[in-house]
């Protein structure tokens, strides 16, 4: 068999882009390695009908009759009605919830149902804190030979590093779980090398099985002007698209943002915030109601929508925690780098995406930075005035390409 014709069996979590940047993720490596010439079959458990163009996508059917299923159920009604969440109690006992426990059956019943492909490998791609795919790979012993397990977070919570850590109700059989994933698959495949490198430090199989396979670009993203917000093209528009995690402060950001406009009151500029706060949203809207120049909208929205605001965004803004280290890769930053346009990175001195950037990289700055947030917003908005804000990111374009992956995927030994 040629490596062109190699063939990858994938069983994904989600592919609803709209359901978080876990699915935007999958889709993106699904449609590069379409791109790259690999033969692929899709299984899948979307909730909502999807469409790639060129992949055999198979939905999997949710086991509507089974008794975890049924209790599954009891368990969202109470929570629903009577206020009363019973899952932190039943996965201390368990270690998961009855749906995902009636999901990864239902998984793993479609898998074993597969016939006729014979896939070179088999990669589970999950999405959040579930792995649910994960979870159905390691009851099917006769694929773990083939299969590459993609973590695309630090898990569980509790290996996660500070200032996020916490434990889980069920956390020692979470950890379990983690480590079984190790011990069973052939490959265990991770956005960023930092993140290779973090997991190996809490379970060493991760270091000697790791790949790095990291977001992948997607050239051709959907994009629809949204109605919700206005881009003048001749405003400085600051932008931060994306979940405003609880680890992730936006008062450097703020009051950066506030500062340079005091040295720069005639600037035609403007900050914009597109994404769920639940920890930030009244101190955002407060401050959007006091300064005219901060718009915030605490919602989401649709994807193209987004897509369509970052590839006309003046600077897109990358936040990541007040830590140590950042081992994660944004589910955005290729939408950032197919943008091309100056990305306000935000984090700590040791992360993926500085890393990426190159240590060098002129616009980064901690969160809580404020006078060198200031300053950097300063330098854009002077480059912006003189017509100098695109970026080409061309060693890093090829990093998140079909053809690097290609490379990687080939590079295997089976």
């Amino acid at each position: 068999m040629t490596k062109e014709s190699f063939k990858i069996l994938i069983v994904s979590e989600s592919l609803d882009v709209d359901s978080g940047s876990g699915a935007k993720a999958n889709v993106s490596l699904i449609k590069n390695l379409l791109k790259a010439g690999f033969k692929l079959k899709v299984y899948h458990y979307t909730r909502t009908e999807v469409k790639i163009e060129g992949a055999d996508l198979i939905s999997i059917p949710e086991n509507r009759s089974s008794l975890l299923f049924f209790l599954s159920r009891i368990e969202r009604y109470i929570r629903k009605y009577l206020k009363i969440s019973l899952n932190p109690k039943i996965e201390k006992k368990t270690g998961f919830s009855f749906t995902l426990y009636n999901d990864r059956n239902s998984i793993t019943a479609s898998l074993i149902n597969e016939k006729g492909f014979n896939p070179d490998w088999i990669l589970t791609l999950s999405q959040g804190g579930s792995f649910r795919p994960h979870h159905a790979l390691l009851k099917l012993p006769e694929w773990h030979r083939k299969w590459i397990a993609y973590i695309h977070d630090p898990y569980p919570m509790h290996w996660y590093p500070k200032p996020y850590t916490w434990r889980e109700s069920g956390f020692s059989t979470k950890q379990e779980f983690m480590m079984e994933v190790a011990d069973k698959c052939k490959y265990a495949a991770f956005p960023s090398l930092h993140l290779k490198e973090w997991m190996g430090s809490h379970y060493s199989p991760y270091n000697e099985k790791g790949i790095v396979i990291p977001h992948q670009l997607n050239h051709n993203l959907p994009s629809e002007k949204p109605e919700e917000v206005d881009l003048p093209s001749d405003e400085f528009i600051v932008l931060h698209a994306g979940n405003m995690l609880q680890a992730r402060q936006p008062q450097g950001l703020i009051n950066g943002f506030k500062k340079f406009l005091l040295n720069n009151p005639n600037a035609r500029a403007r900050l914009i915030h597109v994404g769920p706060t639940v920890h930030y949203q009244a101190y955002l809207s407060s401050e959007a109601a006091e300064n005219e120049r901060i718009e915030v909208y605490c919602d989401n929205m649709h994807f193209k929508k987004v897509a369509c605001l970052q590839e006309n965004a003046s600077v897109n803004v990358i936040i990541e925690a007040k830590a140590e280290i950042s081992p994660f890769l944004p589910g955005k930053f290729p939408h950032c780098i197919a943008a091309g346009k100056p990305i306000l990175l935000l984090g700590p001195p040791k992360s993926e995406v500085r890393r990426l950037m190159g240590e060098d990289y002129p616009f980064w700055a901690e969160i809580d930075n404020e006078e060198k947030i200031c300053q950097l917003l300063s330098n854009l908005y002077e480059n912006w005035e003189a017509g100098f804000l695109s970026s080409d990111y061309k060693e890093i374009k090829e990093y998140l390409s079909e053809n690097h992956l290609k490379e990687v995927i080939e590079g295997l030994r089976s």
